[in-house]
């Protein structure tokens, strides 16, 4: 008996506490929902709904000429609220709908597009992604007429998500240039470089959270983005389709491992063409890396750095180009090492020192001055500038550098090394700042590659190049140098460049490159220079690294380029052309060739063409020509009504007025002015009387065929 009531007890305990568990949880149950309803509602509505940046327009950048070479286009990801739609516009749309979609995409069946929608619309989802394709402009427009579509975002419950995608409508032209942005706000080029002005300012709107993605709620709270602004660059588009086409040929001909050209306005500093190309596999040529401007093209520039030992040397010296250094039979030791020329040269002027490049005769001259205060030569450097950067409009632009007597790894044979354009490091975009200060008579500006930012037409903000040197160095010693340099071109290491049309002044470089410590077999060739050489209107660059062929030399391997380059931009610029020879005032000037015809034409052509004319009567319409020796005489044809006028010497437009007008049926034939009419000036004109003339042009005269008269007046009109 104890033990059965025992168990009963225990059972009767479990189940009251099972009944008072059950009325705690009821309690707590209402006591949530209705005592504390409102907070937890709110806290769903936080979680439920968020704000979600939308993402600003970006900027678009221009060339020079404001032809666009980025911008972004708007594409859409295609959803739908199928809950809007009324319940017979669904019904009756669904079928077609779901086929046109299916035929769109291309992916899917027509069945499985309606499943989709109905399923979503059984289960009061207000939001399903129907496809994660994006799709443009024309195809958003084609899809807004599609059945249930057609009704709008609020009745037919489509929704377009917009998302903008960067376009470059030249393609790969100038693309490293241009650069790009990721995700992460890092990138390369204008577009990183200028973000903070082509981003512009994003805005925000509300979203809700939902199965298959956020649904955008326009409830007026959302704030507006603000678009970027828009930047023009110097950039030439046919000049930059030049500078790459001639690039990539010259690389894939040498089967070099990368190279790069800068073409620049003297006197602006502006960039007109840059371009950067490296080895992608065999024949095929990317842009990689900007070995122009940044830390991939800072090398040992070899012979173009002569230059500037050059103008130091004649900046500290008394030396002429006509003085005489003997540079032995190719090899001499010099400053503790050896330097070799390619041939030897013997006894030459400092002039062909410069125009054959020898190593033996620039590091003798450097050795010899300044051997005793090597700092001096460095000095000269720093004070061109070589030893610091530009300042450039884009980011990553390299640091030189010019190795000093203070540095632990100079050595004795620093100086002379140095000479020649060895144990230094320097790039592209400053050798050329250096050489185009020379052409522009000595001020060195700043390289520039953006010249505005606008928003529409309105500028905002304009760019000019800083002078960073009013005056590199003596104007004696620019004439000296200048002369060296078209020596190059004339006589010297890039005689190929000689052009009839214009003067050329540089000078050419081949490098030895290092790999893993060691000088190799190995080049960088390059030319840099300017032209027209008398009157400088652009400067270029031109590297073309480690070329596998033949070719070795900058005058054979980068001088093609840079002449290609050239044609193209002084054939364009009509303004750096050299002036036609004036005519001498004596010469008498040929009359025009002047026949017959309306006399108001003729008159206001004579005018036109600065001719004296003098008509006999002003009031005739129609006149021949009497060609004297510095004037015209106007003399009147009459023309009678009823009788057939003299068209001889007219243009068909004329005579076939003329004829027409007196009720004659015209064939016609050959091309020119007339030369003969079939019925004479002064006959009686009958009802349906048929004339033939016959024109001609430079003494050719052709018989009149079937259909002469349609095509006569064909090519008349």
């Amino acid at each position: 008996m104890n033990i059965k009531r025992s168990i009963v007890t225990r059972v009767r305990l479990a189940f009251l506490a099972i009944c008072l568990f059950a009325f705690a949880i009821i309690y707590k149950v209402g006591y949530i929902q209705f005592k504390d309803g409102d907070k937890w509602k709110e806290l769903a509505d936080e979680k439920r709904f968020h704000y979600q940046p939308i993402f600003a327009t970006r900027g678009n950048i221009y060339s020079d000429d404001e032809r666009i070479m980025a911008t972004s286009l708007p594409f859409y990801r295609v959803a739908f609220d199928p809950s809007i739609t009324k319940e017979d516009e669904f019904r009756e749309g669904i079928d077609s709908l779901a086929l046109k979609l299916s035929r769109f995409y291309g992916d899917r069946s027509a069945d499985y597009y309606k499943r989709k929608i109905k399923n979503a619309r059984h289960n009061k989802r207000k939001y399903v992604r129907l496809n994660n394709r994006l799709i443009n402009y024309q195809e958003k427009k084609m899809m807004a007429k599609w059945p249930i579509f057609r009704a709008g975002k609020n009745r037919g419950g489509v929704i377009f998500e917009k998302l903008d995608r960067r376009f470059l409508p030249f393609g790969s032209l100038a693309k490293r240039t241009i650069g790009f942005l990721n995700e992460d706000k890092k990138g390369a080029g204008l577009e990183f470089s200028f973000n903070r002005h082509l981003a512009g300012k994003d805005g925000e709107a509300l979203y809700e959270r939902m199965a298959g993605g956020n649904k955008p709620i326009y409830d007026g709270t959302e704030v507006k983005p603000l678009p970027g602004f828009d930047i023009r660059t110097t950039i030439d588009i046919n000049l930059q389709d030049v500078a790459e086409s001639a690039l990539r040929r010259a690389l894939t001909t040498n089967d070099a491992a990368h190279g790069c050209v800068i073409l620049m306005e003297v006197s602006t500093g502006e960039i007109k063409a840059i371009a950067n190309l490296g080895k992608a596999g065999l024949g095929t040529y990317v842009e990689d890396y900007n070995y122009a401007v940044g830390n991939q093209g800072r090398t040992e520039p070899g012979s173009t750095f002569k230059l500037a030992s050059m103008m130091a040397l004649l900046e500290d010296s008394d030396l002429k180009l006509t003085d005489t250094i003997d540079t032995g039979n190719g090899s001499m030791r010099i400053g503790g090492a050896v330097k070799t020329d390619t041939h030897g040269n013997g006894k030459i002027t400092i002039q062909q020192v410069f125009e054959k490049s020898s190593n033996v005769g620039i590091a003798k001259l450097i050795q010899d001055h300044f051997g005793n205060d090597p700092q001096k030569y460095v000095d000269y450097l720093f004070k061109f500038g070589l030893h610091q950067p530009l300042g450039f409009q884009m980011n990553g632009e390299a640091v030189p550098y010019i190795k000093t007597p203070k540095d632990r790894s100079w050595s004795r044979p620093s100086l002379s090394t140095m000479a020649i354009g060895y144990e230094l490091k320097i790039s592209p975009l400053q050798t050329l700042a250096f050489y185009n200060a020379v052409a522009n008579n000595g001020v060195k500006v700043q390289p520039i590659i953006v010249k505005e930012i606008k928003r529409a037409d309105q500028v905002l903000e304009k760019f000019e190049a800083k002078v960073l040197n009013p005056k590199i160095c003596s104007d004696e010693t620019l004439a000296e140098l200048k002369m060296m340099m078209e020596g190059v071109v004339e006589k010297g290491t890039a005689k190929n460049l000689r052009s009839k049309d214009y003067k050329v002044a540089g000078k050419t470089g081949t490098a030895r490159k290092v790999i893993n410590g060691q000088y190799t077999k190995k080049y960088s060739t390059s030319f840099v220079g300017y032209f027209p050489a008398d009157r400088p209107k652009y400067s270029c660059i031109v590297i073309i690294d480690s070329p596998n062929k033949n070719a070795q030399y900058g005058g054979d391997v980068a001088a093609p380029v840079f002449r290609e380059l050239a044609d193209k931009a002084y054939a364009q610029d009509l303004a750096i052309h050299t002036p036609m020879v004036r005519r001498p005032a004596n010469v008498t000037p040929k009359l025009p060739s002047l026949h017959a015809g309306n006399q108001e034409e003729l008159t206001l052509l004579c005018n036109k063409l600065g001719v004296s004319a003098h008509p006999v009567n002003p009031e005739e319409d129609w006149i021949r020509i009497d060609t004297q020796k510095h004037s015209v005489a106007m003399k009147p044809v009459p023309v009678k009504e009823g009788r057939v006028p003299d068209v001889k010497d007219m243009t068909l437009k004329d005579a076939l007025y003329l004829l027409e007008n007196q009720g004659l049926r015209v064939r016609a034939a050959g091309l020119g002015r007339v030369k003969a009419q079939s019925v004479p000036a002064g006959v009686p004109v009958k009802k349906g009387m048929w004339i033939t003339i016959t024109l001609e042009r430079n003494g050719t005269t052709t018989k009149p065929t079937a259909g002469d008269t349609v095509l006569a007046i064909a090519r008349a009109y």
